[in-house]
């Protein structure tokens, strides 16, 4: 950085939040982008925007008890960051993993704030989540511990204040719970509240596809229009084999991808011919087993230990979809020597810095997950809406709305990067572009 304003509170956040590597990381790659229109706005430091747009607005942490089967009590720490409601109230999802703490939750919560303006939709930015770990856990201590965590988090939450949904470890289950629980306290059937619902109370169809399904779409825009490509006949990694992957997995297929290859934390698999879709979601959505089984009952297919091992693979495009940082330099200098066009973000931050300038020096086609995974919370909004106006669409009627919306995000970054005189610079173009709604919405609120 070179512009004094954007060293100086870049300087303030490393001073106070230094410890937080995630959250250092997200600004510093925003700041980044900001050096070519920040000396457009001298009123911004005068009114000392920068300093609070990395401050999130409010910051809740808590106790989490809970009882396991054998009837011990548990303790977890949950947290919500309610980073900025400039332009709607915050929204954002919820993640149970054990990697939470307070760096990851701000750092979601900032690219939260980005990506929600990118959608067009009325949304701020927030996030929350607690480092319990569903997985190994029945169904009843899953739930004993969602009726928990919302019994806190129910007193900073309403459809016109804070909207969460699903993320890393959360899905319908854990959804069903926390409404349920949400619901008994306050006594009212308030739809509005959480997305991600199922179908019989307030949910919306393509919810569930929409931040894979819209992760394909974002691709296939900037495929066509910055190399006239297409998913037709390439390869594709998918990391991940969470929601987000399996519905990329899925939508790319349907494009006229081959998904080669898999992960989750443990390993990956390696399937030549072609992930099998209906395999992989009877093995991950109704058995909730590891991947390495898919290896065991496809014959063909070869599973591998260490996940970061799954970009080593030769592929035409990459689809992170797994967790931050889980693409570093090697993994990207491989994807360059492979021959690969393109990798877009489907998980938050999944690039290393190191990765990304890798990539892009190299002429790959690169997107951030603030636009290119853009597609869950869009789809969010838009079952909010339909809360809202006690309607449901059709499958399709939602789809093409998203459709529309991951189109109109690729062309909000391509433009903006034209403007900055980088074409085809896509993270700074979802930078700039996220980032002057934001700050236009801040400066006409006055200070607050």
């Amino acid at each position: 950085m070179t512009n004094e304003y954007l060293k100086k509170v870049y300087a303030q956040v490393e001073a106070r939040d230094g410890s937080e590597k995630e959250f250092l990381q997200a600004v510093r790659e925003v700041f980044d982008s900001l050096e070519l229109v920040i000396y457009k706005h001298p009123e911004w430091e005068k009114a000392g925007l920068l300093e609070r747009f990395v401050e999130p607005e409010r910051t809740i942490e808590f106790r989490v008890p809970w009882v396991d089967d054998n009837g011990v009590t548990r303790v977890n720490r949950g947290y919500r960051v309610q980073f900025n409601s400039a332009i709607g109230p915050y929204k954002g999802g919820l993640r149970f993993h054990p990697s939470v703490n307070l760096s990851i939750i701000k750092f979601l919560g900032f690219e939260q704030t980005l990506k929600n303006s990118l959608t067009t939709l009325p949304m701020g930015g927030g996030k929350g989540g607690s480092d319990f770990d569903p997985k190994g856990k029945s169904d009843a201590e899953v739930m004993r511990f969602c009726q928990s965590f919302m019994t806190e988090l129910y007193r900073h939450i309403g459809q016109f204040t804070d909207t969460p949904a699903g993320d890393i470890g959360v899905g319908g289950r854990e959804i069903g719970f926390l409404f349920g629980q949400y619901k008994r306290i306050a006594d009212q059937h308030a739809a509005g509240v959480l997305t991600g619902k199922g179908l019989s109370f307030g949910g919306s169809l393509a919810r569930t596809q929409a931040t894979g399904y819209g992760l394909c779409y974002f691709a296939s825009e900037a495929l066509k229009n910055l190399k006239n490509e297409s998913f037709e006949g390439k390869r594709v990694i998918v990391s991940g084999s969470g929601n987000v992957a399996q519905y990329a997995a899925q939508k790319c297929t349907q494009l006229g991808g081959k998904v080669i290859a898999m992960s989750d934390s443990q390993g990956y698999v390696y399937d030549p011919n072609g992930i099998d879709l209906d395999k992989l979601f009877d093995i991950k959505q109704k058995r909730r087993e590891r991947i390495s089984v898919y290896a065991k009952e496809v014959p063909g297919s070869e599973y591998h230990e260490n996940c970061r091992n799954i970009w080593l693979l030769k592929c035409d495009i990459a689809l992170p979809c797994a967790s931050q940082n889980e693409m570093d330099e090697i993994g990207a200098k491989a994807l360059v020597e492979s021959g690969c066009i393109g990798v877009f973000e489907g998980a938050n931050m999944p690039l290393t810095p190191a990765a990304i300038e890798v990539v892009k020096a190299n002429g790959l086609l690169y997107s951030p997950g603030k636009a290119s995974n853009a597609g869950g919370v869009a789809t969010s909004g838009l079952e909010m809406s339909q809360d809202s106006i006690r309607m449901s669409w059709t499958f399709e009627e939602v789809d093409e709305k998203l459709h529309g919306i991951m189109k109109s995000i690729f062309k909000a970054c391509y433009d903006a990067s034209v403007e900055c005189g980088k074409p085809g610079d896509l993270m700074l173009g979802a930078n700039v572009a996220g980032f002057l709604k934001v700050a236009d919405a801040m400066m006409a609120q006055g200070i607050v």
